[in-house]
């Protein structure tokens, strides 16, 4: 070829695939490779064969290929045969190669005649050869013989479609002469992936088999079917040949003179034959490596970066080395801690955008979901005085009550806080969950080692449970111990405290700032009117916005059509039962004064689309002074006529019921502010120092240092085919980088202008002008390219040298076989040849010709 950085692309070529091969994948890369696509018995194997110059392939009935063979030759003083899976023998006897084949391939597919996209990978050495490379891929089937699978024909297209649909392959189509080319399965498939024809190079092969008067003329002339890279044209040994054990050789000078001997074949024999369509395809690989070089170079820098992260955490893990295992050990355990630290603080470089996590959650079980469990324990009014009336009679016993008792007022007090401990259990729970979900997504990063991540989530999670029995045993005597408030609060304050409650309340309205307060929104979202009638339109979506005064909703959020304001004084909040015919969760709200809520509806019914988002908005509400109802007892009417109409008992419990009411206000806002600052101290601060401070002491005392850091048997895979794949790709970088890519190659030939070859266009005034190419960098500008001495190439369409047949022979391009199939320019005297340029000197032996 003349330059020998172009000689060493198709072994750096080879080089790649054994660097990926040997670790068991490709890093998905798209190696420049060329696939032999063609039926069964179209004559694939002997193609190959006559490449080698050695019978090594399987032969015999039905599908004989069942594994891609990637087969690569390399031009070399010796000959013999070598396997990647096992490398270091080598196969001087082709016999035995063959036989390796088909044991390797019966390893894998068994033999009921099965298929595996799994490659054998066979490499060549010999002086009989190119450096080139191909894929050898099963011959298309369409019925199922024998104890094949009846899939087999889909189970073939996908195997072949694995390799022809990756743009950097070339695709060599084998078809044979005696069948029609419209027929084809190789080119139908290549025409499938490659439209353009871009990459396929068409090999008719069987020429010799044809029926008397006819031939594959038009088809070589590119006629037919026309591809851009064109038709070569091959008669392989028959049956008959291969049984009576031929030699190649013997078979190939055949070759040579069925297309000197042929009509039809005669002025195009020097671009005929095995021996041309080698030296072609070592050509076009050469050139389609070199141009697919930059792209695969930076593919493989941007797979090396994306490795480099992971590679580094790996590079502290050697089970064997103590030190270095101590060390990744204190490094997960303050990773985790930092992890805990800034999951709870919200800190952090990683936040998650989908979903509520970490600290965020608890902040919403303290501000969202604890006010509206507090709330759904407000005492009942009937219930109350009852309670209260009971209390003081019994104070009182057999003598009659003068004053209010303020032990009546201390014994209801302490009755409606302890009511209050079940919401602040509650809140606790929801409290401890999110801390242990929290500690189980810290632990992830600890996933190599499974016995380490395990006794870490024990650990934290024993530790987070000592602390809730602590929290809630602590918690009962801190809400009792609001009532030693009451040593200090006598009667006539009490009353004078809740008077005043009760007028701000009458007089709210008149607060110069409650109508700013009452503007400011306190939710906006989608939710969906579940309860309108088909018959006024159904159920619809609007955007709704919640105030502290009203709740407004409009056609979208951009809130320019507004479809419905509803005030929100005496409003309550009810669950509805979601349906068996229902995918949203409900929940409605109606008018304690048995009023429409909106237009002729007593309840006004709100959808959403989960249960999280249900109680948010319930919050919301909770927020804008819309309470739940209250559950009704079924026996609200029992007793009611033991209460006494006494008037001086009626006065006393309303002034006890006022007081309680106004304390428990009190007691209420306290609760809210006090037990989340219980919970931080008592479980989420003590936490977080145990992790920093004893987590590491407490994992030494639990197992040995060798078990804790065992890595499981997937996670050591995983980390052994990182570290090969890592060094692959460097490997393959470096030898990517010892090739000058700077070398001279043919571009691809331009499309395929066929007009000069219809027989009623004879003229060349008639004719379409020819394309040309443009100059290859080298050439000497003065000089047309392609009329030089070594150049010249004859039209397809002339008519042959009759009286030295052999002087073909010089006609041939040496290093532009692209340049052969392109339209040629009619000269100005077709019927005669003049100046027929002198014999090319002789090969250099131990080289490609050049």
């Amino acid at each position: 070829m003349g330059n020998r950085g172009m000689e060493e692309l198709i072994p750096l070529v080879n080089r790649l695939q054994d660097a990926f091969s040997a670790i068991g994948q490709s890093c998905n890369l798209d190696l420049p490779q060329i696939a032999v696509v063609g039926g069964q018995s179209a004559g694939k194997s002997s193609v190959l064969e006559s490449f080698v110059g050695r019978d090594f392939l399987p032969r015999g009935p039905g599908i004989v290929t069942r594994r891609p063979l990637v087969l690569q030759l390399v031009n070399c003083n010796t000959e013999y045969a070598e396997f990647l899976h096992c490398k270091g023998r080598k196969f001087t006897d082709f016999e035995e190669a063959r036989h390796e084949i088909e044991v390797e391939t019966n390893r894998v597919t068994g033999t009921n005649k099965g298929i595996s996209s799994i490659p054998i990978n066979l490499r060549i050495y010999s002086p009989n050869v190119l450096n080139l490379t191909l894929i050898d891929l099963p011959g298309i089937t369409k019925v199922p013989v024998g104890d094949q699978p009846p899939d087999i024909e889909y189970q073939i297209r996908d195997t072949i479609m694995q390799f022809i649909i990756r743009e950097n392959c070339l695709i060599l189509a084998v078809t044979p002469a005696n069948t029609d080319l419209a027929n084809s399965d190789a080119l139908k498939l290549a025409k499938d992936v490659d439209p353009q024809g871009l990459r396929t190079i068409g090999v008719i092969t069987k020429l010799d088999l044809m029926d008397d008067g006819t031939d594959a003329r038009d088809i070589l002339e590119n006629k037919i079917l026309p591809l851009r890279r064109g038709y070569i044209g091959v008669v392989n040994r028959s049956q008959k040949d291969i049984e009576g054990k031929k030699d190649i050789k013997t078979a190939l000078t055949a070759e040579r003179k069925f297309f000197l001997s042929q009509p039809a074949y005669r002025h195009m024999a020097e671009r005929m034959g095995t021996p041309y369509l080698q030296k072609l395809l070592n050509e076009q690989l050469t050139n389609h490596i070199r141009e697919t070089l930059p792209v695969l170079r930076n593919k493989l820098q941007r797979q090396l970066l994306s490795l480099e992260k992971e590679v580094e955490e790996y590079k502290d893990c050697r089970p064997d080395d103590p030190a270095i295992t101590t060390k990744a050990l204190l490094l997960m355990v303050k990773q985790f801690s930092v992890d805990f630290d800034k999951r709870i603080e919200g800190s952090g470089d990683q936040v998650d955008t989908l979903e509520l996590s970490g600290g965020a959650r608890i902040n919403k079980v303290f501000h969202e979901r604890f006010p509206f469990e507090l709330v759904k324990m407000e005492f009942d009014e009937k219930e109350l005085r009852r309670e209260i009336s009971y209390a003081i009679k019994n104070i009182h016993g057999i003598r009659p009550g003068l004053f209010t008792p303020d032990m009546a007022f201390e014994t209801i007090v302490k009755k409606q806080i302890v009511k209050l401990k079940e919401p602040c259990l509650k809140c606790v729970d929801l409290v401890i969950q999110e801390l242990i979900h929290t500690v189980r997504q810290c632990s992830c990063k600890l996933g190599r080692y499974p016995k380490l991540r395990e006794e870490t989530e024990r650990i934290v999670s024993s530790y987070i449970r000592e602390r809730e029995e602590r929290t809630k045993n602590q918690m009962l005597p801190d809400l009792l111990s609001f009532c030693s408030i009451l040593c200090v609060c006598d009667s006539k304050s009490a009353q004078q405290r809740t008077s005043q409650f009760c007028r701000k309340q009458a007089v709210g309205n008149q607060d110069s700032h409650l109508p700013l307060l009452r503007q400011i929104v306190v939710r906006k979202g989608w939710l969906t009117i579940s309860n309108i009638s088909i018959i006024k339109g159904g159920s619809k979506e609007y955007w709704f916005v919640l105030t502290a005064e009203s709740l407004c909703w409009f056609r979208d959020e951009e809130e320019k059509e507004k479809k419905y304001m509803l005030p929100l004084d005496n409003l309550k909040i009810r669950d509805v039962e979601k349906t068996f015919m229902s995918s949203k969760y409900v929940f409605a709200l109606y008018n304690t004064e048995q009023r429409n809520v909106y237009k002729d509806y007593r309840v006004l019914e709100l959808a959403c689309d989960s249960q999280e988002e249900v109680e948010s908005w319930k919050a919301s509400f909770l927020r804008a002074g819309v309470y739940p109802e209250k559950s009704i007892p079924e026996n609200e009417e029992t007793g009611a006529d033991n209460l006494s109409i006494d008037p001086q008992l009626e006065r006393q419990v309303e002034t006890i019921r006022s007081l309680v009411e106004s304390y428990m206000c009190i007691i209420n806002k306290t609760i809210r502010d006090l037990m989340p600052k219980i919970i931080m101290h008592l479980m989420i601060n003590n936490t977080k120092d145990f992790i920093n401070a004893e987590l590491l002491a407490k994992l030494y005392s639990s197992e040995d240092q060798n078990t804790l850091m065992e890595e499981s048997p997937e996670q050591a895979q995983r980390r052994d085919e990182t570290l090969r794949t890592y060094n692959a790709i460097c490997e393959a970088l470096n030898i990517i980088g010892d090739i000058n890519t700077n070398t001279i190659s043919v571009p691809l030939p331009p499309p395929v202008d066929d007009s000069w070859l219809h027989p009623g266009c004879r003229a060349p005034s008639s004719c379409p002008a020819p394309q040309h190419w443009h100059p290859i960098a080298g050439h000497p500008p003065g000089r047309p390219f392609g009329q030089g001495p070594t150049s010249f190439t004859p039209p397809i369409g002339a008519p042959p040298i009759p009286s030295r047949p052999g002087a073909l022979h010089n006609l041939c391009i040496s290093s532009n076989a692209d340049l052969v199939r392109c339209p040629p320019q009619i000269p100005s005297r077709p019927t005669r040849v003049t100046n027929v340029p002198r014999r090319p000197p002789p090969a250099v032996p131990g080289r490609p010709t050049s």
